[in-house]
């Protein structure tokens, strides 16, 4: 690695180019109406928008790192902000609701395979003991996003149209751009080589394959809340378009907060702290549930759950890692761009369901829906715990078999 570049430098050239993405990815909850307006397509359909960008991370991620395992780092960089700039273009051109769709999965190709990289990236350039941190630290870009990107981008929609979101899209794409250009070294170490045959590998390890479950069904219970929740705070709570926008903010800075504190709790016991993080998602999911249809006091609920809704990224980031490097050891980059994919995983299939619940005049209900994949993530995070613990003894009864053989 170019000594001279700083590990500061990097996490925050990796931040900038996911301030710009995390802006991407969840701009269409802010300017859902418009689009359903303008293509004349239901609020399930439009929600079409977050879980089709979820689909195209979740197969580009694994296939793409893949195929671009060996390339330099830094070239890589350039051309996903590359591909992602193009995307973002064509949906702010687009003449009909599935062209705009194609623009989203452009850009969400781009999206999996850069988030695979940059974790390994910034987990690697700092301490042992800071990965975590460090891996907050690049996801701060996407939580930054959540505080400013989204509501401006969607008060620029509401007042320059939702194409004039979009090409803001375009321009923080090519700041992103020009960052990683800048910033990111030319030399920095490629990951080792992997084949498809390594994906069997991390599959058939129990313990990698429930974090992976654990990733989508943990981070996904959020989204058939979060995907639709302009309308749960407007039609639902009786809040204004404008005052969304303020909401959005705050939402955000509750999002920063959480993944700030997941990454501190994530660094020494990153599954307790899952546990944790997990259980305290429940509560604010039941929160939203009795307070739906408040004013004041659901708007309370909403921020509650921006507080735990990204706090475990971090953590369940790390641990794969930490579980990769133990059990598959050269399909750590692998291992990394599968769980990007659990997370979209957790975002396709929760913000499904909730389209679902939203077609059956559902909306109000729809966080039961994050509360039964909570629970089910408590659950086999219990599991995986009972595992780990099994596996530390059983390594030490391995060394003691060793001493008394050699004794």
């Amino acid at each position: 690695m170019n000594n001279k570049v700083s590990s500061n430098w990097i996490l925050m050239s990796l931040a900038i180019s996911a301030f710009a993405i995390g802006s991407t990815e969840f701009i269409s909850v802010g300017i859902m109406p418009l689009l359903t307006r303008t293509f004349n397509v239901s609020l399930a359909t439009g929600g079409l928008t977050v879980s089709i960008y979820a689909m195209g991370i979740m197969f580009g991620a694994p296939i793409l790192t893949l195929l671009t395992n060996r390339w330099n780092r830094k070239k890589l960089l350039v051309g996903i902000m590359i591909s992602f700039v193009l995307g973002n273009l064509i949906a702010a051109l687009a003449p009909t609701f599935w062209i705009l769709l194609a623009g989203r999965v452009i850009t969400a190709l781009s999206h999996g395979i850069f988030m695979a990289i940059a974790s390994l990236i910034a987990a690697d350039v700092v301490a042992p003991n800071k990965r975590a941190s460090a891996i907050a630290i690049m996801f701060t870009g996407l939580t930054v996003a959540t505080v400013t990107g989204v509501p401006l981008g969607t008060f620029i929609g509401q007042n320059l149209g939702w194409r004039a979101s979009f090409l803001f899209l375009v321009i923080l794409g090519f700041i992103g751009l020009i960052t990683n250009f800048m910033l990111v070294p030319n030399d920095l170490p490629l990951p080792r080589p992997t084949s498809v045959k390594g994906i069997w590998k991390i599959l058939k390890q129990p313990q990698l394959l429930l974090i992976l479950i654990i990733t989508a069904l943990g981070y996904g219970a959020t989204f058939p809340v979060y995907t639709y929740l302009t309308t749960i705070l407007n039609k639902q709570m009786q809040w204004s378009q404008a005052a969304i926008v303020i909401i959005l903010v705050f939402y955000g800075l509750a999002v920063a907060v959480g993944n700030t504190l997941g990454g501190r709790f994530a660094n020494s016991n990153p599954l307790s702290a899952l546990l944790k993080m997990f259980i305290g998602l429940g509560v604010a999911l039941i929160l939203m549930e009795l307070t739906m249809n408040m004013h004041f006091l659901g708007l309370v609920a909403v921020l509650v759950m921006g507080l735990f809704a990204f706090m475990n990224v971090p953590g369940l980031q790390l641990y794969i890692v930490q579980l990769a490097e133990k059990f598959t050891p050269n399909e750590i980059s692998l291992a990394s761009a599968l769980n990007i994919s659990a997370f979209n995983v957790g975002i396709t299939f929760g913000s499904t369901l909730g389209g679902q619940a939203v077609s059956a005049g559902q909306l109000i209900n729809t966080p039961w829906i994050g509360i039964g994949m909570i629970l089910i993530s408590v659950v086999l995070t219990v599991v995986l715990m009972k595992l780990g613990n099994k596996n530390i003894v059983s390594s030490e009864d391995l060394k003691l078999q060793s001493n008394c053989q050699t004794k």
